[in-house]
């Protein structure tokens, strides 16, 4: 299996002087559930490079099992650093994609052509795609093969609007993600604050914030595996 992961490249939280980046654990659970089971990993950004983290998410009391691993395993920690150029990515090099979050997705992914274009590659190619948390806003301006938003119709869930105003930043992003969804016609759904909660639909995976990582990997292996199975 041959995994692309794309990881923000922006690193300003709006106008607040603060940074933001991608959220460690949302990249670290799902990248060693999908390296144990075998699966080889590519990881991308907008910019090449070192993407941000996010410094809320390496405060003691967000790190996990997965983040202290990686903060030990110097291969992985060399990949991050050395992130590769969505403009050099090519999506039929790949089995699938997964997308963590983090608020830097806000800003770049969301508008992002290289990033776009590889989305629509992978999902109008019957390839699984993947987003937690923030990372669906990478899907918003993606388009199903008929013209229409990609998550028209679909059922999904992100980073939702309470827990938004949790963190203080309604008024700093720059737009609520569960809101914008809705209006492309999405059917979003949500789970308890904070707690794992993940939709399935098709080659669309998504899950809810932090908690959900890890089982959005798992759903995407599931469903990879689900593809090479002969019928």
């Amino acid at each position: 299996m041959r995994i692309l992961m794309v990881l923000t490249s922006h690193s300003a939280l709006g106008t607040t002087g603060e940074k933001t980046g991608f959220w460690v654990e949302e990249f670290t659970a799902p990248y060693y559930v999908l390296q144990d089971a075998g699966a080889v990993l590519t990881i991308a950004s907008p910019a090449g490079g070192q993407p941000p983290i996010d410094p809320k998410s390496e405060s003691k009391e967000a790190q996990t099992l997965t983040t202290k691993r990686f903060y030990a395993d110097e291969d992985a920690i060399d990949k991050v650093a050395h992130s590769k150029k969505l403009c050099e990515i090519k999506w039929d090099d790949y089995d699938a994609v997964f997308y963590p979050g983090g608020h830097g997705p806000l800003w770049d992914l969301a508008n992002d052509k290289d990033s776009i274009a590889l989305i629509e590659g992978f999902y109008n190619t019957q390839k699984p795609i993947a987003f937690v948390c923030h990372a669906p806003a990478a899907l918003l301006k993606a388009k199903a093969e008929n013209g229409h938003p990609l998550v028209k119709g679909k059922k999904l869930t992100c980073f939702s609007n309470t827990e938004e105003e949790g963190v203080g930043l309604t008024k700093v992003v720059p737009f609520l993600l569960e809101e914008e969804l809705v209006k492309l016609g999405a059917h979003f759904s949500k789970g308890a604050d904070w707690a794992s909660y993940t939709e399935h639909d098709g080659l669309l995976i998504t899950g809810q914030n932090p908690a959900s990582s890890e089982a959005v990997a798992q759903l995407l292996l599931k469903t990879l595996i689900g593809k090479k199975e002969p019928r």
